[in-house]
C-alpha cells in the first residue's frame, strides 16, 4: 500500500480490496466480517438496542486514546446505557486525500483493540475517501447493536423520588485532555483521556441489581447538561452535593486556569446511575470492583419538583451549604470533542 491514503482506495476497485484485506479485515477478523458480504447476518434474542455515532475528534490522537478506540468506546457505552450487551458494530470511514498511512494505519489498530477488548465484532462498515481539503484528516461512523438484559430498561424518564445518584468516577479527564492537547497546554501533572468501554461494568451492575433507573455517559455537556435532561425527562429534581462530586487535583487546577467548569467538561469513561435508595450501596460495591469505576461515589438525590407540572432541574449544594441552579451547557464549550 501507499505511506498515503489515495482517492483510489476509495473506487472500490483493486485498491479499495487491498485496503480491506491488508488493513481492515486483518484487524477487526471474525467469521462474519470474513465472509465479505455487503452487510451482515447478525444472531440475535429478544429485543435489541441500536446506536450510532460519528467521531470527529480533533485531534485524532490524545493523551489517553485516539479516535480509533473512541469511536468504539463511545457507541458501544451508548449501547449498554440502554440495559443492553454490545455484541456487534458497524464501521464507517470518511478519509481525507493525502492522510498518512501510518496514522491511518495507527487508528485501525486501536479501533481493533478496543473492540477485541469489548467484547463486540465489527461485522459490516465502508469507506470512503474525498478529495483532499474536502474534510479534515478523518471521520469515523459506527453503529452498535446489542441485546437487552433488563425489563424495563434503564430510561432518562425513570428516575424517581428518592433515588440515589452516583457517577462512576472522576468528570472533566477527557474534555480538558483534548483541550490541553489541541492548544498545547502542559499542566505540571499530565491529564489524560477516561476514554473506556464501560459495557462489562454495566452489565455486571444490571445482573446484579436489575431494578436500575437510569444510565447514562455524561459525554458532550458533561455532568450538569446530562443530569438536566434527565431531571427534564422525569419531571424531578437532581440535587447533588459538591464536596461529594470525584475531579481530579490537576483537572480542578487545569479549569481553574482556563475558567472552565469540570461539570460541563466531556466524559468519554464515565457513566451515571440512578437507582433506588435501598440498594445505592450494593450499587457502588459492584461498582468499585471493576478498575474502571473504582472511583465510584454517591453525588446526590432525586428528590420530586417544588411543585406539581414544574419542570425538573438540578440543583448544586455547594461546599459553603447554598444552593445553585444548574442548567443546560450554552453554546458549544469545545467543538469537536468526540
Amino acid at each position: 500500500m501507499s505511506d498515503k491514503v489515495l482517492l483510489d482506495y476509495g473506487s472500490g476497485g483493486k485498491a479499495s480490496q487491498r485496503l480491506i484485506g491488508e488493513l481492515f479485515l486483518k484487524n477487526f477478523d471474525n467469521p462474519e466480517l470474513r465472509r465479505m458480504n455487503d452487510g451482515a447476518v447478525l444472531s440475535v434474542s429478544g429485543k435489541i438496542a441500536v446506536s450510532t455515532d460519528t467521531f470527529t475528534v480533533d485531534p485524532a490522537f490524545f493523551p489517553g486514546g485516539d479516535i480509533g478506540a473512541l469511536a468504539v468506546h463511545g457507541t458501544v457505552n451508548d449501547v449498554a446505557m440502554m440495559g443492553a450487551v454490545p455484541r456487534y458494530l458497524t464501521c464507517g470511514f470518511l478519509i481525507e486525500e493525502g492522510l498518512p498511512m501510518a496514522d491511518l494505519t495507527r487508528i485501525v489498530e486501536s479501533l481493533g483493540a478496543a473492540a477485541r477488548a469489548a467484547g463486540v465484532w465489527v461485522v459490516t462498515g465502508d469507506t470512503k475517501v474525498v478529495p483532499k481539503g474536502a474534510a479534515d484528516k478523518i471521520f469515523i461512523n459506527t453503529t452498535g447493536i446489542g441485546d437487552v438484559i433488563v425489563d424495563p430498561a434503564p430510561a432518562g424518564d425513570r428516575a424517581a423520588p428518592g433515588d440515589a445518584i452516583i457517577i462512576s468516577g472522576t468528570l472533566g479527564d477527557h474534555g480538558l485532555a483534548i483541550l490541553s492537547t489541541r492548544q498545547g497546554l502542559a499542566f505540571e501533572t499530565p491529564v489524560l483521556s477516561d476514554c473506556a468501554s464501560l459495557n462489562h461494568a454495566i452489565e455486571a451492575l444490571l445482573r446484579g441489581l436489575p431494578d436500575v433507573h437510569v444510565l447514562r455517559d455524561p459525554t458532550r455537556g458533561g455532568l450538569a447538561t446530562t443530569l438536566n435532561e434527565i431531571a427534564l425527562a422525569s419531571n424531578v429534581t437532581c440535587e447533588i452535593n459538591e464536596d461529594d462530586i470525584p475531579v481530579r487535583p490537576e483537572v480542578k487546577g487545569g479549569c481553574s486556569l482556563l475558567g472552565l467548569d469540570p461539570l460541563y467538561l466531556a466524559n468519554e469513561g464515565k457513566f451515571i446511575c440512578i437507582l433506588p435508595e435501598a440498594q445505592a450501596e450494593a450499587a457502588l460495591s459492584i461498582m468499585r470492583a471493576d478498575p474502571l469505576c473504582a472511583g465510584a461515589k454517591r453525588i446526590g438525590t432525586v428528590l420530586p419538583t417544588d411543585k406539581p407540572g414544574a419542570p425538573g432541574r438540578v440543583l448544586l449544594k455547594t461546599g459553603l451549604g447554598g444552593k445553585r441552579l444548574l442548567g443546560m451547557l450554552e453554546g458549544e464549550q469545545l467543538p469537536r470533542i468526540c
